[in-house]
């Protein structure tokens, strides 16, 4: 029998350093698995594995010790319990995420929904090499999304409102940038807003919700964390709105589609051709603000 190595790896299967052996990759979607999917997982890794799993760094479920001849089986066992098998090589990859808002308190954006979404739009889409998003719900970042190709962060645009400030000076005490003053005999509350990280803990913080905002997406371009370090660029304002999201993401990837060699990550693609026309394309996007 003939094996085609390469299209294991494609989908899911790799070999390890045992022959005929495969660390067989799972799907995961922000990292989300119900309670009978990991009974699934549990039962394949005892029965086909060596009865234990391998967490991976981007939130994934290996399953080692996979025979060649049980893979049919072995897909056909997860099937039957709602899960499904991973991909590799040069596609999108798993889509990472934190809890968003709807768990988390400091959560601005309800990461696993969008999570989701774009896993539905883009998951597994074949690229010129492997291509990573990453979610994460707010300022403190838990999913790191500057070191994925393209990362998403949940942001607020903080305002506010004399006529309910008491001027207690609680939003200048809870900035973590240190750019609110108050002046409390003088009525009078300023804000650097151009070195805010619209993190929202004024808003959060505020007995009296004189400080209000409208939450959205800070997006950053072209993070590696790999046999090359490069840090994502944030270059465009809060995006307010998901379909511009959507759209800035299809601009982005059709540039990488139309620019990338084979083989090459987004970043060195960016980094080769140049970020100005690219920097222009996505920034062309009509962004709605607040």
């Amino acid at each position: 029998m003939v094996v085609n190595y390469k299209e294991l790896k494609k989908n899911g299967f790799m070999l390890q350093r045992q022959p005929d052996y495969f660390a067989m990759r799972l799907k995961s979607v922000g990292g989300h698995f119900t309670a009978e999917q990991l009974g699934t997982i549990q039962k394949v890794a005892e029965k086909f594995g060596k009865g234990y799993i391998h967490l991976t760094s981007r939130q994934g479920i290996e399953i080692p010790f996979i025979h060649l001849d049980c893979i049919e089986e072995v897909k056909k066992t997860l099937a039957e319990g709602g899960v499904s098998v991973g991909v590799s090589g040069a596609r999108v990859r798993t889509i990472t995420a934190c809890q968003g808002n709807a768990v988390c308190q400091s959560g601005l954006i309800d990461t696993q929904k969008l999570a989701n979404e774009f896993d539905k739009r883009y998951g597994g889409r074949e690229l010129p090499h492997k291509f990573k998003f990453g979610f994460t719900g707010c300022h403190n970042n838990c999913l790191k999304t500057e070191e994925n190709d393209i990362g998403i962060k949940g942001a607020v645009k903080p305002h506010w409102n004399a006529e309910k400030c008491t001027y207690c000076g609680r939003c200048e005490n809870v900035c973590p940038q240190k750019i609110i003053s108050v002046d409390k005999d003088k009525k009078i509350v300023t804000q650097d807003e151009k070195n805010c990280v619209y993190c929202g803990k004024c808003i959060k913080n505020c007995p009296v919700n004189a400080w209000g905002g409208e939450n959205g997406f800070i997006i950053s371009f072209g993070g590696l964390y790999g046999n090359r370090i490069a840090i994502g660029k944030s270059f465009l304002p809060i995006i307010f709105d998901e379909e511009k999201l959507f759209e800035i993401v299809d601009i982005a990837l059709k540039f990488f589609e139309e620019n990338a060699k084979s083989g090459e990550r987004f970043r060195n693609t960016l980094d080769r051709v140049g970020w100005e026309d690219f920097i222009q394309r996505v920034s062309s996007v009509t962004v709605v603000s607040c």
